[in-house]
């Protein structure tokens, strides 16, 4: 028996940061309480992510600076799993009839342990029951994981026991009921994301050839035919676009409101800002661990090796666990460290976004210190020239509104000190959020094709993809990775690279000069951007804006 051997026989201590909260069983009357609280079948096979410390942890002051910067090969050396913890959970796996696998990226500190539901269980020291959300059942667990006293120090995070939804897809549909009088008197088509990027100033005919965009999907799928008819009508070449498969993940498009609408608007608005760029699409399924998974693997990924990765999905803070936080906020940790840019969209319900209790949140991974964080305008052009550009706030006709606001988990980064950030709320934390915007508004949305449909769409989710899409071309023309570029694009003061949005507001925050709680730093100068992140070396001097 388990409980005799080694580890069995250890006291078991909480992992920090895994109290998970409870979850109250709703769904169709008819599911009796003994279905919606079952005791798991004996034999139901199941897989979890084990990540574990690093041999050495990185500095994070230096993220950003040429000191800071190393190849993926450099990275796994130094900064990959360190082997007594990989061996102590290979070990305690073995006693628990449990197997592992360690993800095979180099770099990567995930070990996937795979066996019963009982025997998870018995493992990790938790109840597992199947419970109905919305209608649907899930796998949960609720309270802490208790780990044996050994693995305390060696284990930071023991993901996918529970298989409840954990993101959502920030995209936002025009709501054509709304303006169904204005949409007759004067048809509103969207804009491409061509000419978004004309109208921010994105160079003309520049290409980013070679270059690789990651894009993490929980969800939905894209089709080819799709594609090919919406990069023909945008007269520009069709994307190479490689779908890879996280845990199980797949390609699995349906119908055009479903997740669908959120990868052909990330697929559609890198490809057409960044033409000749490769579109790597990580599939993951909707789960704290399928999310913490599809980050690591493209972070990691040594065969597409993508530049920049774009994140359209998220959840308030209160909704995650603290282990599932930091596992993330680590893997994005390495991403600055290697070189990799990640663009994350900032949330599409205001200040509050969308948490039943008033008080104001920001939303996760778009908090975490180490990605860019991406806002939303409500853009209004003439022509090829902005007539006019405030903050989103479409909230009276249930079109939402940017998120955006102060994390009370993450501190205020260094690179931020100087940029008054409002005090958290609660006294802890203190990054504020998002840290750019550009154009989400549906009312002023992208023109997209998603399952057969042309259709208007924004929210968010569409300005992590333009980012990306930005992201590329820069390191297309300078020759190099932009990398972490947050300390280089607050240091840009007084340099040419945003438009300052001074009107409008979220809910609690309202926009002004310099950085705010609605649109950071402002949207796009194509040309600035472009510039104020070229990599630097270490002899160049000090201040000349590179990351």
């Amino acid at each position: 028996m388990a409980a005799q051997g080694h580890f069995g026989s250890q006291a078991r201590v909480e992992l920090a940061g895994s109290t998970k909260k409870p979850v109250e069983a709703v769904g169709p009357a008819v599911i009796a309480a003994a279905q919606v609280a079952a005791a798991p079948a004996t034999g139901e096979q199941m897989t979890v992510s084990v990540v574990v410390r690093r041999k050495n942890p990185i500095d994070k002051e230096k993220l950003g600076t040429p000191e800071g910067r190393m190849s993926r090969e450099e990275f796994a050396e130094k900064h990959g799993p360190a082997p007594d913890s990989v061996a102590l959970v290979e070990a305690f796996a073995k006693e628990f009839g449990l197997t592992a696998e360690l993800a095979k990226e180099p770099g990567r500190r995930t070990i996937h342990l795979t066996g019963s539901e009982t025997a998870m269980q018995e493992a990790f020291g938790v109840t597992l029951a199947h419970k109905a959300v919305a209608g649907k059942m899930y796998r949960v667990r609720e309270g802490a994981i208790c780990l044996p006293s050994e693995l305390i120090g060696h284990v930071e995070a023991v993901l996918g026991l529970d298989n409840r939804p954990q993101a959502k897809p920030h995209f936002r549909m025009k709501n054509r009921a709304a303006h169904a009088a204005d949409d007759a008197a004067a048809p509103n088509p969207g804009y491409s994301p061509a000419l978004v990027g004309q109208l921010y100033g994105f160079p003309a005919g520049a290409t980013a050839e070679g270059e690789t965009i990651g894009i993490i999907e929980l969800g939905g799928g894209y089709v080819e035919s799709d594609l090919t008819a919406y990069f023909g009508m945008l007269g520009l070449p069709v994307p190479t676009v490689t779908a890879i498969s996280v845990d199980g993940g797949t390609n699995s498009p349906s119908t055009p409101d479903s997740a669908d609408g959120e990868v052909m608007l990330d697929i559609e608005v890198c490809a057409a800002v960044a033409p000749g760029a490769k579109i790597a699409v990580y599939f993951a399924g909707n789960t704290d661990q399928g999310f913490a998974d599809a980050i690591a693997q493209a972070v990691h990924d040594t065969t597409n090796t993508p530049g920049v990765v774009s994140i359209s999905w998220g959840a308030a803070e209160s909704e995650w666990t603290g282990q599932a936080m930091m596992a993330m906020d680590e893997a994005c940790q390495a991403a600055a460290a290697m070189g990799v840019t990640i663009t994350v969209a900032a949330g599409d319900n205001g200040s509050s976004d969308g948490e039943p209790d008033g008080a104001d949140h920001v939303d996760f991974p778009a908090s975490s210190p180490h990605v860019l964080g991406c806002g939303g305008t409500k853009l209004v052009a003439a022509g090829t020239a902005i007539a006019s550009e405030v903050v989103w706030n479409e909230t009276a006709l249930n079109e939402g509104a940017t998120g955006g606001g102060v994390s009370t988990t993450f501190a205020l980064p260094s690179w931020q000190s100087t940029a008054n950030i409002p005090a958290p709320a609660n006294g802890t934390g203190g990054r504020g959020v998002p840290d750019v915007a550009g154009d989400a508004d549906p009312e002023t949305g992208y023109t997209v094709r998603v399952d057969g449909q042309t259709t208007v769409i924004g929210g968010t989710s569409a300005v992590a993809p333009l980012w990306a899409g930005l992201i590329a071309l820069a390191n297309k023309q300078n020759g190099g990775t932009a990398g972490f570029i947050n300390p280089a694009l607050y240091a840009a003061a007084g340099v040419n690279a945003f438009r300052d949005i001074t009107q409008g507001n979220n809910g609690s925050f309202s926009a002004g000069p310099g950085w705010d709680a609605c649109t950071g730093l402002g949207s796009p100068v194509g040309a600035g951007v472009i510039a104020v992140v070229a990599p630097v070396t270490a002899s160049a001097p000090v201040g000349s804006g590179g990351s």
